[in-house]
């Protein structure tokens, strides 16, 4: 059996992390400055969080949901402190296609509709109504496409409330910051004036935090920046350092019902002992403090190099755009300086999504090797 081929791949093969670095089978050092995808964001390998695994596993790893696990309540009460939600409750899955997938279909639940609205560039995953709100029509399937699914332009106020108007929208769906789309974000006011209006017609609103969450946007939550309440919440990758995690944090205005949302996996044994781990090691090592002043130094460097015309994102969610295409700079700087960042749907942005323990010297290495390979 071969696997089925649907990642373009760069030859590298990483066998061992720590930190803000991997190491290739051939001992050859890399500094991540992507954090596969943003979802490394305590460092790799961090001496708590193996030892907190390693513990877990030797008790008990997995069983079902239908049994009492206090881990569980553990992980809701940290995060409703750590974040500053604690008026909300939480749902656990396994990623953020599947966490967002729930809250489109709790939205559908309580209201009694279906259509959603979303906005262009979004990405919310890959699962049936995820991938249907997500503006990418290459990666929707006509399954997918029976979704009602209306898209907007961002910050377009007057449109939202046009759309709402009809009567039929059951939730509006935004991301705190756009990742996959390229960094941009809703305005303050723009989010606002979005919160008031499903707020007067009993429309949910849904902020996805799955890449801008966990203090990467230098709060917890990238909806803090805007001073708004979000119905529901939706969050992933930076949960658990790696293991697979989602959830849905849901204003508890909203009533639960037995069997209307389920998971045979999320909220198991090892997955809330790594997300525990994240939030104490986020707490203990002060790591949002950490975000906002690597992320001041980060603006002050880039500023000294003349090719970069605009840097989009907040704390270290960031993108870096260029009046050319950076697939070749990515490539230059992976393999000719062993930098690792990322790519979105703007062709012309270089996405910087590092662990939130890098160092200002850890910058200072990719400033150098960005002037460099630019130079050449």
């Amino acid at each position: 059996m071969k696997l089925f081929d649907v990642y373009p791949l760069y030859n590298v093969t990483p066998v061992k992390a720590e930190g803000c670095y991997v190491w290739d089978e051939n001992n050859t050092k890399y500094l991540d400055l992507y954090g596969g995808h943003g979802v490394i964001s305590v460092g790799h390998t961090h001496p708590k969080y193996v030892a907190a695994l390693t513990n877990q596993l030797q008790h008990i790893g997995f069983y079902s949901n239908s049994v009492q696990m206090p881990l569980q309540v553990e992980l809701a009460e940290k995060l409703g402190k750590l974040s500053g939600c604690e008026n909300y409750n939480l749902f656990l899955c396994n990623s953020g296609a599947e966490a967002n997938e729930n809250a489109l279909k709790l939205a559908s639940f309580i209201t009694g509709k279906s259509r959603m609205l979303a906005f262009t560039n979004s990405f919310h995953g890959r699962t049936s109504a995820a991938v249907a709100v997500t503006d990418n029509k290459s990666i929707n399937a006509p399954i997918n496409l029976q979704q009602k699914v209306t898209f907007l332009p961002l910050n377009d106020i007057e449109l939202v409330i046009h759309e709402i108007g009809k009567g039929d929208v059951a939730a509006v769906i935004i991301e705190g910051i756009q990742g996959v789309g390229g960094l941009d974000e809703g305005t303050t006011e723009f989010f606002q004036e979005v919160q008031k209006v499903c707020n007067k017609n009993c429309v949910l609103l849904i902020v996805d935090e799955i890449q801008s969450g966990y203090g990467r946007s230098g709060k917890f939550f990238a909806f803090q920046h805007h001073d708004i309440q979000p119905d529901i919440i939706t969050t992933a990758k930076g949960m658990a350092n790696g293991f697979p995690i989602g959830g849905v944090l849901i204003s508890d205005v909203f009533k639960a019902k037995y069997g209307s949302l389920g998971t045979t996996f999320g909220g198991n044994h090892l997955a809330c002992t790594a997300a525990i781990s994240v939030l104490d090691i986020i707490e203990e090592e002060k790591l949002i403090a950490n975000v906002n002043e690597v992320s001041n130094y980060f603006m002050k460097q880039i500023k000294q190099i003349p090719e970069i015309k605009k840097v989009k994102g907040r704390g270290l969610m960031l993108g870096v755009e260029f009046d050319f295409e950076v697939g070749e700079l990515r490539k230059k700087l992976i393999f000719d300086k062993h930098i690792f960042t990322g790519g979105s749907n703007n062709k012309n942005l270089l996405r910087i999504l590092p662990p939130l323990t890098i160092s200002k010297e850890e910058i200072d290495v990719f400033i150098k090797s960005l002037k460099e390979v630019l130079a050449s």
